[in-house]
């Protein structure tokens, strides 16, 4: 009788940014064909995740998305929601916020990240001694030695994650060094965040091999003329897909302009984040909201594939940080749109 390896995936509460943890059921092949479904409830000690106390530790990890692990003999991950010992989605659990029962809403999620060598703490291609590189310019969708770095780990990642089943729309050197991005979609915000939590799980496991770890914090370099990383998050509605009104787009970009819901968008949108969103490096200032065709130093860009489509496609947020949790993102986007 063979045996099943199945990667339970959760996110603890970690205080600001939430991280991932896992841990390893195993179970009979004659009990388990591969459906999510025959994936059992589970328990862990929530005490030590930040998640609950020592003298009422167990936390419920409930199976939501399920799909192969080529890394592993006889695997699969599974990506969970916590929930508290009575059933109830546990405070940390952003996913059960997400109010889009019919998947209405389409996203395609940005995630970029720096590349970071354990030893010199650093980005990949930093010298080893201190001090910064040659200055961007080189190094979005570089190609070569002196302008890519990290390839291999990148591209493992990449056949990982296809072979998985998650939908990778692409990848690329981003601007600063050693910093790259991929891309997701899926039809439905709790789908979308499932990929991408799932990716950043492989993602960091695949990393582990090379000593090196990944920086998702939005401004890792501080103030200095390197980029941050976001998660740019491109969604859409039946409305938006279909609507061809540029009156439409307008009104549903200034539904995000007030400033109680600009202070909701930013508090989802991932911790640190008034260190990337200066208004300079392809960013609108945390302090601002703007919106515009084609403008990447916009809060919320209008795609010129959509204005040529006769508005009739999607719209880019451009706020959301490179650690944010993408059912938070979601979840906010979804409750400001729902109703246009």
């Amino acid at each position: 009788m063979a045996k099943i390896k199945l990667e339970y995936i959760w996110l603890d509460g970690s205080e600001p940014t939430q991280g991932l943890r896992s841990k390893t059921k195993i179970v009979d092949d004659s009990k388990f064909s591969g459906k999510l479904e025959e994936c059992p409830l589970w328990s862990f000690d929530g005490s030590s995740t930040n998640q609950a106390s020592g003298g009422a530790s167990d936390c419920i990890l409930k199976p939501v998305f399920i799909c192969p692990d080529p890394d592993r003999k006889n695997a699969y991950l599974v990506m969970t929601e916590v929930l508290s010992a009575d059933g109830t989605p546990h405070a940390t659990n952003k996913r059960a916020t997400i109010m889009d029962d019919d998947d209405d809403f389409w996203f395609g999620f940005e995630q970029e990240y720096f590349l970071y060598d354990l030893d010199t703490m650093a980005p990949l291609g930093f010298p080893t001694g201190g001090g910064y590189p040659a200055p961007q310019g080189p190094y979005y969708c570089g190609v070569g030695a002196k302008s890519a770095f990290g390839r291999a780990i990148v591209e493992e990642h990449l056949d990982i994650c296809l072979e998985a089943g998650l939908n990778v729309e692409g990848i690329n050197a981003e601007v600063a060094c050693g910093q790259w991005e991929y891309q997701i979609f899926a039809k439905g915000g709790k789908l979308a965040g499932d990929r991408i939590w799932v990716s950043r799980y492989l993602l960091e496991r695949t990393a582990e091999k090379y000593g090196v770890y990944i920086e998702w914090h939005p401004k890792p370099l501080g103030d200095t003329d390197w980029n941050g990383s976001g998660m740019h998050a491109n969604f859409s509605n039946t409305t938006l897909r279909t609507c061809g009104s540029k009156e439409k787009y307008d009104e549903i970009c200034e539904k995000f302009r007030p400033k109680a819901r600009i202070k909701e968008a930013i508090a989802a949108y991932g911790a640190y984040n008034d260190q990337r969103l200066t208004g300079k490096h392809e960013t609108q200032s945390i302090r601002k909201f703007s919106f515009g065709i084609s403008d990447r130093g916009a809060s919320i860009r209008i795609p010129i594939a959509t204005v040529e489509s006769g508005y009739k496609g999607w719209l880019e947020d451009r706020r959301p940080a490179s650690n944010a949790d993408p059912y938070a993102v979601a979840a906010s986007i979804i409750s400001t749109v729902k109703d246009l």
